[in-house]
């Protein structure tokens, strides 16, 4: 059978070598790559007429003059990101390495509609612009999450119980007056998954992510890849049926899903009606860390409640590691023991076999790193690097 020709290494393949730090200088590129001196200098210099690529200080000498080292020039655009929760949104603005230059949240009431917070959100964007001093003109794309199923090709939610008068609105127009960058959008639990994928890309290609928050949702990456599933709904466990939760009617419409009884609105419902004052699940989760034994009680047993709900979907996927983020991660082991119990529990002796189950790495800030990388993994793939090399060439 005769081999199809090799096709020798892009432009954007090269960049992705020196932007993974696998090749640092061009003797390294040609090794990895077998290009040629001649083709490696080609395709560097390529890459440094677009500004992505930054000769460095000297690299070791192994005789005669010591080779330049070639650095990717994170500093050489911005992103925007924006993550819209229930009851706030996080902003940021990071370089292309997805480092925070700068950060805040907006505070909102629930149920509030795209025309009152989107505004709200450009303004606050163009004042952390200015804050860092960089103009408009330096964003190459704009990441944004929300709850629910997206659209990702429209830039809008498809469906979400959570966000009432957003669903098929496109959200890139009113961020118009900021940036005239692409905007990329997600499910929040979509991008978390990706900012766990980033730390995790070679230890862990299979890993199912949960957002157990004031809803629940899950994001699935397979071989490296995340899923959305045909209409983009994959991972939204949270209205699985569950025996728990027979006949309890659920703010989707429909009855028995664990959201009912499991997640961060229900746990607040469930303390509101004992003359409990708290209004998130943040509260409910500062009581039992503060020791309250009804909060305490209600934690634990919603992460055995999710527990029995993923243990199905750790049997079906295989996963390397299950990781916990949300708000009601924040109770960390409080939370994570029901969990673990029901998974352990639950989930066949193999598919637990070398299941690692942890909290997510970065917190509180999983969101708007996931929805950085959403924009970097798109703007910065191979594919996108050739098609603006071949553009400024033009």
């Amino acid at each position: 059978m005769t081999r199809p020709p090799i096709t020798p290494a892009t432009a954007g393949e090269v960049f992705s070598l020196i932007r993974a730090g696998s090749a640092t200088t061009r003797s390294e590129i040609g090794k990895l790559t077998g290009l040629s001196r001649t083709a490696v200098s080609a395709r560097v210099s390529a890459l440094q007429s677009i500004g992505l690529i930054a000769d460095d200080d000297e690299g070791p000498s192994t005789g005669g003059r010591p080779p330049a080292t070639l650095t990717f020039d994170n500093s050489a655009g911005l992103v925007l990101v924006v993550a819209i929760g229930r009851s706030r949104a996080q902003l940021a603005v990071t370089d292309l390495s997805g480092a925070i230059l700068t950060a805040e949240d907006i505070d909102k009431s629930v149920g509030v509609g795209p025309d009152e917070l989107m505004p709200e959100i450009a303004d606050h964007l163009t004042s952390l612009l200015a804050r860092i001093g960089r103009p408009p003109s330096e964003v190459i794309g704009v990441g944004l999450s929300i709850p629910g199923t997206v659209d990702v090709a429209a830039g809008a939610s498809l469906d979400s119980p959570m966000m009432s008068g957003w669903d098929g609105v496109a959200l890139a127009p009113y961020l118009a007056s900021v940036t005239d960058a692409p905007l990329f959008a997600d499910n929040d639990a979509n991008v978390m998954a990706l900012a766990e994928l980033s730390e995790r890309r070679e230890s862990a290609p299979n890993l199912l992510m949960i957002k157990a928050s004031t809803g629940l949702g899950a994001g699935i990456v397979l071989g490296g890849v995340l899923q959305r599933g045909s209409l983009g709904a994959a991972g939204e466990i949270g209205h699985t049926k569950t025996a728990a939760a027979k006949d309890v009617q659920c703010r989707c419409g429909d009855v028995g899903c664990v959201e009912t009884v499991a997640s961060g609105w229900a746990l607040v419902h469930a303390l509101e009606a004992q003359g409990r004052d708290v209004g998130h699940v943040r509260d409910v989760v500062r009581l039992a860390l503060d020791g309250d034994g009804e909060a305490r009680r209600l934690i634990r047993t919603s992460g055995r409640l999710i527990g029995d709900v993923i243990s199905g979907a750790v049997n079906l996927l295989n996963p390397e590691v299950l990781v916990i983020g949300g708000d009601m991660a924040e109770a960390d082991e409080l939370f994570l023991a029901g969990l673990r119990e029901s998974v352990y529990g639950n989930a066949t002796a193999l598919a637990t076999r070398s299941l690692h189950i942890v909290s997510v790495s970065h917190g509180a800030q999983s969101g708007i790193l996931g929805c950085a990388v959403l924009v970097l993994d798109n703007l910065l793939s191979p594919r996108e690097i050739d098609l603006r090399i071949a553009g400024a060439a033009r």
